[in-house]
């Protein structure tokens, strides 16, 4: 969801008041024809807002939750639950975590990498299918109007806008900053979550539990690259087929 460009110049004056747009967009590493687009259309986005916020050391939670759309994000940070915080592990991760479990018979003195920053290749996926109680695509496309089969269409291409994840977080219940953390829009300090919360929730899975997450990951991927697959071959032979 875009935010209102006289909302947008409101709060940027209230962080640089001194500043011009030149040297807004120099600090932020935005391009000024890309700022003049979006104030000209009287909608910025909200990589903007959240890009800006970094550059003047603010947080961009707190900077998003300036604006009426996001409202929500204002307060103290609800910490994730344990299943928000599996699913921006990837799946790579996973299975270098699994080979060093004493099951595994692996080599015990092997230490675990540290894991790769959130998001990864389906963390939108798997943070919507950690929270889905079964009803969370019903509510989600009941509050904002987004039809069930565009809502889908956007989680199999792993992506959400800020406004849809916010509005998942809040259909299921959870902190609203977590959508944000899935789909790369804030990263997970600047959503509160705990140093190292994703490491201490993957080190509190059982073997049976990393085993069973870690062929799902795995049976998921295959299908995709099945698909993907198939349809290489299937442009191949149309390409064959008109010579």
């Amino acid at each position: 969801m875009t935010l209102s460009a006289k909302a947008f110049q409101r709060w940027l004056q209230s962080i640089a008041p001194d500043a011009s747009t030149a040297d807004v967009c120099r600090i932020s590493g935005i391009k000024r024809t890309t700022l003049a687009q979006q104030l000209v259309r009287g909608k910025v986005s909200v990589s903007t807002v959240v890009s800006i916020s970094r550059a003047y050391k603010i947080n961009p939670v707190a900077a998003l939750a300036g604006f009426d759309a996001y409202r929500v994000l204002a307060g103290p940070a609800r910490p994730p639950t344990r299943n928000e915080l599996v699913s921006q592990i990837s799946t790579a991760d996973l299975l270098r975590a699994l080979l060093v479990r004493p099951a595994m018979e692996a080599v015990h003195s092997a230490e675990a990498p540290a894991l790769t920053p959130a998001p990864h290749a389906t963390s939108v996926k798997n943070w919507v299918d950690a929270i889905d109680d079964g009803e969370v695509r019903h509510r989600v496309s009941a509050a904002t109007g987004v039809a069930p089969q565009n809502y889908s269409a956007q989680l199999t291409a792993n992506r959400l806008s800020p406004e849809l994840a916010v509005a998942t977080a809040l259909a299921a219940g959870v902190g609203p900053a977590g959508g944000l953390v899935a789909t790369g829009v804030i990263t997970e300090e600047e959503a509160g979550w705990p140093p190292g919360a994703r490491q201490a929730a993957l080190d509190s899975l059982s073997d049976g539990e990393l085993v069973a997450l870690a062929g799902e990951r795995l049976q998921s991927l295959g299908k995709v690259l099945r698909r993907q697959e198939q349809d290489q071959a299937q442009t191949e032979k149309i390409w064959e087929n008109l010579g």
